[in-house]
């Protein structure tokens, strides 16, 4: 009983707020006129704005009261213009002395070309109708009250005890109807998640350059510094080798076991430095025991769990290594640690890595290069990392590459739920029935005012209480034909969503 109680009185608060959108249609329809016809144009964001204000709280008390949360559908909102070398600001063919300006017209091609404004603006102007919706069985109550005030005290306790059983049972479901229809219309679009996505992916390109400019660098300065300094030095050896050949052969003899001491030690290098671009073993074996090799090589004691029926592609296997060796290095440099635990498992189409270790804990990604280096570097692959490190320990960073595995594991399509599919069945099998018989045809046996009742329950009623049951029935019929064709269609768009960022996407393919 506290739990219908509890949707009633959610029911009631949103109808009522959903009747007082009344007012923001007016408001947003003389801004309409206003802006698109007499220019005022400068009108139209702030109204866009407040239409998506109240949006969101309508997607927040849609999460915390009804159970479904619905993310922001909007594009991606425009940077700031950036100024020209010459100092000017451009906006399509004009300059700007200041970015005030193309910042303005930017921010209005935003508001106006998002798909979502409008589908904002259609979800305010039937909102008022899904207030009348969701305050109806508390309407017949109250309506059944004051049929029973006007009777004899007998019908009293007869009608007070129907009406709150109706109102009582009929509002989860019609909450639940109103929750749907908040996703229909506020979920987010292909189009905006799409956006979202190239924006994020432009960002984490930009890094994965500057991230690949600093490593070529250091890839220079360790040729230049290492072995190209050592093979130098043996050219110039070997070249007193030829003097000192026929004047002094023992001299000679121990200037060339200086030469090979010298290759060799050039060729460990060149090793190093090609183990630091691209380990051998993890092109050849792949990432298991590419992890493996590093953890004998480590000084920690590292327990590696591979779990991978398949083995992702080279570039992802590339990021999950370094960024596995540079957990390691932070573990055994800052962490203090003796222990590390390694977990590499796929969950469908993702590629997860659990890195734990006994430290003292303390690791933070805004205070280090480190944490932050393996986040750009995972970045490229849309791959997130999270970190639960508590002082005094231990650390345990896992991160997600979701798509790694996503061309190994063919993408199936979900069906319709079982629950889903018994509402698609009763309301294409029995919406006509309080639609047609019990609704419309019993409403013209109302106006025409017939004697003659024969099945239809309204007219059973007293006087007070036709006309709302009949009203009922037919929003009740209506309400099931639109839940047989929202839910598959809400469906087939949660499919869309999911595959809407392929991985070929983020390969750069």
């Amino acid at each position: 009983m506290k739990t219908y109680a509890v949707a009633v009185g959610r029911a009631l608060t949103l109808g009522v707020m959903a009747l007082a959108d009344v007012v923001m249609v007016a408001l947003m329809l003389i801004g309409v006129v206003l802006a698109f016809g007499l220019g005022l144009v400068f009108l139209f964001p702030p109204l866009a704005q407040a239409m998506r204000c109240r949006t969101g709280q309508v997607r927040r008390l849609n999460a915390e009261w009804l159970g479904i949360g619905i993310p922001a559908p909007y594009l991606p909102e425009p940077l700031p213009v950036r100024p020209q070398p010459d100092g000017w600001y451009r906006h399509d063919r004009q300059l700007y002395k200041t970015g005030r300006w193309p910042d303005w017209n930017n921010r209005w091609q935003w508001l106006v070309g998002d798909t979502a404004t409008w589908r904002d603006g259609l979800w305010l102007f039937l909102s008022p109708l899904a207030g009348v919706f969701l305050l109806l069985p508390l309407a017949l109550a109250g309506c059944a009250v004051l049929a029973a005030g006007s009777q004899d005290s007998s019908a009293w306790p007869m009608a007070l005890g129907g009406a709150a059983v109706v109102a009582l049972a009929a509002t989860p479901y019609l909450l639940r109807g109103y929750a749907w229809w908040n996703l229909l219309l506020l979920s987010p679009t292909a189009e905006s998640v799409l956006s979202g996505q190239v924006q994020r992916l432009d960002q984490a390109r930009l890094a994965t350059v500057d991230s690949q400019a600093s490593e070529l660098r250091r890839i220079e300065r360790d040729l230049h510094d290492g072995a190209q300094a050592r093979l130098v030095a043996i050219g110039m050896t070997l070249g007193a080798v030829e003097e000192l050949m026929d004047k002094d052969p023992a001299a000679a003899k121990a200037l060339l076991a200086k030469s090979r001491e010298a290759s060799s030690t050039a060729l460990v290098e060149l090793r190093d430095l090609v183990k630091g671009i691209h380990p051998p073993v993890l092109a050849e074996r792949g990432l298991g025991d590419a992890v493996r090799a590093l953890a004998m090589d480590s000084s920690l004691k590292v327990a590696v769990t591979v779990e991978l029926d398949t083995r992702p592609d080279s570039p992802v296997e590339s990021a999950a290594y370094f960024s596995i060796s540079e957990l390691l290095t932070n573990a055994a440099r800052h962490g203090g640690a003796e222990r590390v635990w390694i977990d590499i498992s796929g969950h469908g189409h993702a590629l997860r890595v659990v890195v734990t270790d006994d430290g003292s804990g303390g690791a933070d990604p805004a205070r280090g290069s480190g944490l932050r280096g393996i986040e750009r570097r995972l970045a490229a692959f849309d791959g997130v990392l999270a970190v639960n490190s508590p002082q005094g320990g231990p650390t345990t960073v896992t991160f997600d590459l979701p798509y790694a595995l996503a061309e190994k594991y063919p993408a199936v399509k979900p069906p319709l739920p079982r629950g889903k599919m018994i509402i698609v069945g009763l309301g294409w099998g029995l919406g006509w029935l309080p639609l047609f018989p019990q609704g419309m045809v019993a409403a013209i046996m109302k106006i025409i005012d017939i004697e003659h009742r024969s099945w239809f329950l309204a007219l059973y009623l007293p006087g007070p209480l036709q006309w709302p049951l009949i009203v009922f029935n037919i929003m009740l019929g209506l309400s099931m034909y639109a839940a047989a064709m929202l839910v598959p269609l809400q469906h087939a768009r949660r499919i869309r969503l999911a595959e809407v960022a392929p991985a070929r996407l983020w390969l750069g393919r």
